[in-house]
């Protein structure tokens, strides 16, 4: 079982995503709070084996919003994996996310088996859970940083992390929001072969999940 927390601070949004995901028989919801403030009291009172594996969590809430949960809880318990589920995919909110702990960023829109899926990605392989059109966005944002940065003749970082011309082609993949299997395909290697490639990038980078490697591609300007 996979144990999940939800924070939102509408009573309805929490109900109708506990709904989705308790139709797969792999997650168990542990924890529900109204904004961050709550959360944190319900994980200080929960036992290792009780708290969530997983956290769902909102951006815009009262009292505290979710980019300062998720900065909180990351520091207090680190080994929790936090995904932003909003409905927001502004730039300075999806890398405000990134920044403070989040391991991926899905929009509510989503269906409750696309996002039951990604969790599940997320547990078994720790691929954090991106929504194709923020990755989308993050890709514009990344060329559009590389033209401006090209324009002002600021030398690129691709030889301070040392990435081959493969791994920088699979992370592109990566900002384009494809799949394992998808870049496989697109590149006509194997899915093996890819996971292999992402270690290495995720090693080169000092980082240890997908939106924090696509946070690293767009400030250093790697693509």
């Amino acid at each position: 079982m996979i144990r999940v927390g939800i924070v939102d601070d509408k009573k309805n949004n929490r109900i109708i995503l506990a709904d989705k995901l308790r139709r797969n028989n792999l997650f168990d919801i542990k924890l529900e709070a109204a904004n961050g403030e709550i959360f944190l009291e319900k994980m200080a009172v929960l036992k290792f084996d009780e708290r969530p594996e997983i956290v769902l969590m909102d951006l815009e809430m009262p009292v505290m919003d979710g980019i300062v949960t998720i900065a909180t809880g990351s520091s207090l318990y680190p080994g929790i994996k936090y995904v932003v589920l909003t409905i927001f995919d502004d730039d300075d909110k999806i890398f405000n996310a990134i920044k403070a702990g989040a391991c991926g960023y899905l929009l509510k829109e989503e269906s409750g088996e696309i996002i039951a899926d990604m969790l599940i990605n997320l547990w078994k392989n720790g691929a954090g859970p991106i929504s194709p059109s923020i990755a989308y966005k993050i890709l514009q944002i990344i060329q559009q940083q590389s033209v401006t940065k090209s324009a002002q003749g600021e030398q690129k970082s691709d030889n301070l992390f040392h990435l081959s011309d493969r791994e920088k082609e699979i992370l592109r993949s990566l900002c384009e929001g494809l799949e394992y299997k998808e870049i496989a395909e697109k590149l006509s290697i194997s899915p093996n072969t890819v996971k292999k490639h992402v270690i290495n990038i995720y090693d080169k980078l000092h980082v240890n999940n997908k939106a924090h490697a696509l946070h690293i591609a767009y400030t250093k300007n790697l693509l």
